[in-house]
């Protein structure tokens, strides 16, 4: 380790409980995309307190903290804040009973059920340990809080509402996520980390009529039928075998009695590649699937394809991430590893390239490291245990946060130490 490194989480042991009761507070209370107002508050008064300048209300909700500390590079830290729609069944004291009012009006439960929660206390606890270690690093740090990431919105809203002239142009960005691998593991990869991920809503139209006759009728319902089976031959006969994609239909609504046949489909389908000329190809055949089968089934009308989520590939720039990789290979030993491709998706790439610069995002664990075991060889790979978006996913405390903390501070001082 370094003696800015050293120097700086000498006074982790110190901030421990209260990053830790900072955790508690943002589990057990979480807040949807874009609705994140206690959580951007509390992150806000937090850096104010510890001498950063601060802009709320960046794309809603999203807020910056600019910590100053003389001449040097810029470093930019970016965690996100939004939860889920979840219920939560961890059983944990500080679990969340928080429930909201859907866009349907029904309740609806929410739970930090993605870990961002870890995130945000990651990086407060890293300002902290910054702000109070001055002596060893000089220029500029900024944390960034991003809005709901699950939706994929949050960073085009900052990007969006100028955070580009509201926040100091960094040298680098760099960003983690906690996943269901043993706490205390680290994991770094150039090039493609991350896939792109793409929903569309299919809706195909058909002519309805008497299931008894179903010779006056266009049959939506089989027309879908045949788009899903068909749509399984683009990754099997399309795209070359080592090449990673996935083409899933999630959900299927057609009709509303078994005698009735209906006047359209609807088809929803999610899409991970992991570079441009990949995904380019597989949402035109897509497209092309559905229109053939749309025409050979008289459809009376095109079919309409909207595309209502989509995320960027997450690919960390290889010089970034290398020198990550040296200075985790330094700090955490043989809990430092190369990850594998993960086919989660992001939007945190947009921020960096807003500002036109190099980023690098890595995965640390969260995982009760004993399930982990017998895993695999290593017992380093992602557990069968409860993963990001179950009701279920509860990183353990430690040395899931103290793993958190001392990621950002060392990637950090890879910049910034004296």
């Amino acid at each position: 380790m370094t003696d800015s490194a050293r120097t700086v989480l000498a006074g982790l042991d110190r901030i421990r409980d209260d990053i830790e009761d900072l955790y508690k507070d943002l589990h057990r209370n979480p807040e949807l995309g874009l609705e994140e107002h206690r959580t951007a508050r509390k992150a806000a008064d937090l850096l104010r307190g510890l001498g950063c300048r601060v802009v709320e209300g960046i794309g809603g909700t999203g807020v910056v903290g600019v910590l100053t500390n003389g001449d040097g590079p810029t470093v930019m830290v970016r965690a996100d804040m939004d939860a889920l729609p979840v219920r939560e069944q961890t059983g944990l004291p500080y679990a969340s009973t928080v429930t909201v009012a859907g866009r349907d009006g029904t309740e609806q439960p929410v739970m930090h059920a993605c870990g961002h929660d870890v995130h945000i206390a990651s990086l407060i606890g890293c300002v902290r340990l910054l702000a109070e270690s001055t002596g060893a690093w000089k220029g500029t740090f900024v944390a960034l809080l991003q809005p709901s990431e699950e939706r994929g919105d949050g960073a085009d809203a900052m990007v969006a509402d100028g955070l580009t002239a509201k926040a100091p142009r960094p040298d680098v960005v760099l960003a983690q996520h906690v996943l269901p691998y043993p706490a205390g593991y680290v994991g770094t990869r150039a090039g493609s980390f991350m896939s792109a991920a793409d929903s569309l809503r299919i809706t195909v139209h058909g002519r309805g009529g008497h299931g008894a006759m179903p010779q006056t009728a266009v049959d939506p319902v089989v027309m879908a039928a045949m788009i899903v089976v068909r749509l399984q031959t683009i990754v099997s006969r399309e795209i070359a075998a080592l090449t990673p994609v996935v083409v899933t239909v999630g959900s299927i609504h057609a009709g509303t009695g078994p005698n009735i046949i209906p006047d359209r489909a609807v088809i929803q389908v999610n899409v991970r590649t992991y570079d441009d000329h990949t995904r380019t190809h597989v949402l035109q055949a897509i497209e092309r699937i559905v229109t053939a089968e749309c025409q050979a089934s008289g459809a009376p009308k095109p079919p309409e394809i909207e595309k209502i989520v989509s995320f960027p590939p997450t690919v960390n720039d290889a010089e970034t991430t290398r020198r990550v990789a040296e200075v985790f290979a330094e700090h955490f030993g043989s809990d430092a590893h190369t990850i594998d491709l993960q086919t989660a998706s992001e939007d945190m790439s947009k921020i960096p390239d807003a500002f036109g610069v190099p980023f690098t995002y890595w995965g640390i664990g969260g995982g009760d490291p004993e399930p982990h075991g017998g895993d695999g060889a290593d017992g380093t790979t992602a557990a069968p245990g409860p993963v990001n978006h179950s009701p279920h996913f509860a990183p353990v405390l430690q040395p899931t946060l103290d793993t958190g903390v001392s990621a950002l501070v060392v990637a950090s001082l890879a910049w910034l130490a004296v």
